[in-house]
């Protein structure tokens, strides 16, 4: 894909807007309030493993689509930008962000994510914690970060949450003590039963758990993009000018309720219903495509209605025919510092990684 230095400027300069907002104390209060759970309170200090910033490129320029802590696939980005970094193709003036050194970065940020937490020297041992890992669809992300991370010298395991235990003050998975986890998982609070070793460690500071519960609560609940949407809340919690007007192509969001659900059922296919604590395009729905029924599902669940703003298009040829398949971009970022830029390919109403000719894509500036 190409992207043009300006699109991903502009990309960052949202990207430093939102860190400066989620940093103020109105903010901050506003997070914590709407929460009923401690755990969302546990390890202030860290910054969050992986952030991700996804975006659409409109006529308007880039627009923020929605914001993942623990967003999969950086370091299998990595290694597909560098393989494309050693490729005989060249563009002209063609430029990969961070070529050669992004997975390198990443290694980097669990480091600074320790130290961010008030630890010295370097974690011991290293979990990396999903449900069924094998399973998963990026369980080679989980095998790269595992390698890259061995590389660097510190042990790391992958482990299923079933495998922890908490005993005498301290995360164990077998006989390994842990003393960081790079949590994969979307229990994001931590409160399934299965996740309770990891919630005490978190909650008992034993073991650095990133991203946690807190990252979702500050930058993922979508709910957030209400407030990110709303320059007038945001001035008036303080953020400065040159972040409300980087700000101003968030698309309009507002929460889902009986009070506005004739309002946005007549408005209907000009948003986009998500999920506020959703994940992985599940149970979103674009709304030129609902049914009764599904909108009598939606008021009865937790919805953010966002304006909808059509994915990029791009043309491609797969097997000699030539497709135009959708991609959006995402800005894999630590502390508001961008690791990686890289595009999701797919066809269909959601990005998925089953189209013919899709996955993940190397962003090109130029």
């Amino acid at each position: 894909m190409f992207v043009s230095p300006a699109d991903i400027a502009n990309m960052q300069s949202q990207v430093a807007a939102i860190e400066a907002a989620a940093a103020l104390e109105p903010f901050q209060v506003a997070v914590h309030g709407r929460a009923i759970d401690a755990v969302t309170l546990a390890q202030p200090e860290t910054n969050g493993l992986f952030m991700g910033y996804d975006f659409h490129i409109s006529e308007q320029g880039p627009q923020l689509i929605e914001i993942n802590t623990n967003a999969g696939g950086g370091f299998l980005a990595a290694a597909l930008q560098d393989a494309a970094g050693r490729a005989a193709f060249k563009c002209s003036e063609a430029e990969l962000q961070n070529e050669g050194v992004a997975a390198g970065m990443m290694v980097g940020t669990f480091l600074s994510e320790w130290h961010a937490a008030g630890r010295t020297g370097r974690p011991g041992v290293i979990a990396i914690v999903d449900q069924d890992p094998e399973d998963q669809y990026l369980y080679p992300d989980m095998l790269m970060a595992q390698h890259h991370l061995q590389q660097a010298g510190i042990e790391t395991l992958i482990v299923d949450p079933a495998e922890l235990t908490y005993l005498n003050e301290a995360l164990w998975a077998g006989s390994s003590r842990v003393d960081m986890v790079y949590n994969r998982l979307t229990d994001f609070d931590l409160s399934e039963p299965g996740n309770t070793a990891l919630r005490q460690a978190l909650m008992e500071d034993a073991a650095i758990v990133s991203p946690g519960p807190r990252h979702h609560a500050v930058y993922a609940d979508k709910r957030n993009l209400i407030w990110l949407s709303d320059a007038d809340l945001l001035r008036s919690w303080g953020l400065a000018e040159e972040h409300i007007l980087a700000l101003e192509s968030v698309p309009i969001t507002k929460r889902v309720s009986a009070e506005n659900a004739e309002e946005l059922w007549t408005a209907r296919k000009g948003y986009f219903f998500k999920p506020a604590a959703g994940f992985g395009s599940r149970a979103t729905y674009r709304g030129d495509k609902l049914t009764k029924r599904v909108w009598s599902e939606i008021l009865e669940g937790n919805y953010i209605a966002q304006a909808f703003v059509p994915a990029t298009l791009r043309a491609v040829t797969v097997e000699n025919e030539q497709l135009t398949l959708k991609y959006d971009v995402r800005l894999y970022t630590y502390a508001g510092e961008t690791l990686l830029v890289a595009a999701r390919v797919y066809q269909g109403q959601t990005t998925n990684f089953r189209t013919s000719g899709g996955g993940f894509s190397v962003v090109y500036q130029f």
